[in-house]
């Protein structure tokens, strides 16, 4: 059933709708920033609620584990007063990590990922020694597609061997192109029939993470219903935010409507929403 025009309402400020939550749980990559450089609307929005007693918990699904994560996002332009904290599925990917001590691991992905090891008792190795797959990425998201590793991926799953994706996206934005990840590789070595730990969003792990978090800086147990997921993500942080209890605000990047939210109408919004719960409201991009 196609939703009617009132039920996705848009909005170009946050402000009259987020200041009513105690806690906003933002995605990174196609809020914040690009990938290339922070958006100083959406860095300000959640400044500015911080500065009236809100929460900012930036969620994100990269596999860097939090301080190199933070490291990017202040090269990028994010400041630090515009969020308290953050958790990535590079952490998560971390923890689950550190069940398998001792593991001969084959790293699918760039070198810039090599972080999420660091410190483990882990020992990386060449696919054909392996006993376990991380998935970060693609090893050159700049020119190659998933379609490049449909070879490799069907050889390690008929070999059952278990994929941590550290990176459940399958595209964002990168300046004003998409580039595939990890979730993308996960998909096909799935179809092939191999086994997926997925750590990160729209899976309820890292959602416990933030709320756990959120928790300990406020000092109380926050009610999801006093929680605000923010994000671009239909599959990611749309169904994330909708399976974990949370009202969620859309953020049209270029991952489902065209540059600057053009394209950002009813008809748009009933085609992508379609028999999902529909988010409270609807923004060309995060501005306060």
């Amino acid at each position: 059933m196609s939703l009617s025009t009132e039920t996705i309402p848009v909005i170009d400020a946050i402000a009259p709708l987020g200041k009513g939550y105690a806690a906003w749980l933002v995605d990174i990559w196609g809020v914040m920033h690009n990938g290339v450089r922070a958006f100083p609307p959406a860095v300000e929005a959640t400044r500015r609620y911080r500065e009236q007693g809100g929460i900012v918990i930036l969620l994100s699904n990269s596999p860097r584990p939090s301080k190199p994560l933070q490291r990017q996002l202040t090269n990028l332009g994010a400041s630090k007063e515009s969020y308290d904290t953050t958790v990535s599925s590079g952490d998560l990917t971390r923890h689950e990590l550190a069940k398998h001590a001792g593991a001969r691991i084959f790293h699918l992905g760039p070198e810039r990922d090599l972080p999420i090891f660091k410190d483990l008792d882990l020992t990386r190795v060449d696919a054909k020694d392996a006993e376990l797959v991380v998935c970060t990425g693609l090893f050159n998201d700049d020119t190659e597609t998933p379609e490049d590793y449909e070879v490799l991926l069907r050889e390690l799953a008929g070999r059952k061997l278990t994929m941590i994706c550290a990176n459940p996206d399958h595209l964002v934005e990168r300046g004003h192109n998409l580039v595939y990840c990890a979730g993308a590789l996960a998909q096909i070595y799935e179809e092939d029939g191999g086994k997926v730990i997925y750590a990160g969003k729209p899976y309820a792990p890292i959602y416990e993470l933030a709320e756990e978090t959120i928790a300990g800086i406020a000092g109380r147990k926050v009610p999801r219903s006093e929680i605000l997921a923010i994000g671009d993500g239909i599959r990611t942080d749309m169904a994330g935010a909708a399976e974990f209890g949370l009202d969620a605000v859309f953020v049209a990047s270029g991952l489902h409507v065209g540059p600057c939210g053009e394209g950002l109408d009813d008809l748009r919004l009933a085609e992508l929403f379609e028999g999902r719960k529909a988010p409270r409201a609807a923004m060309p991009a995060l501005a306060w």
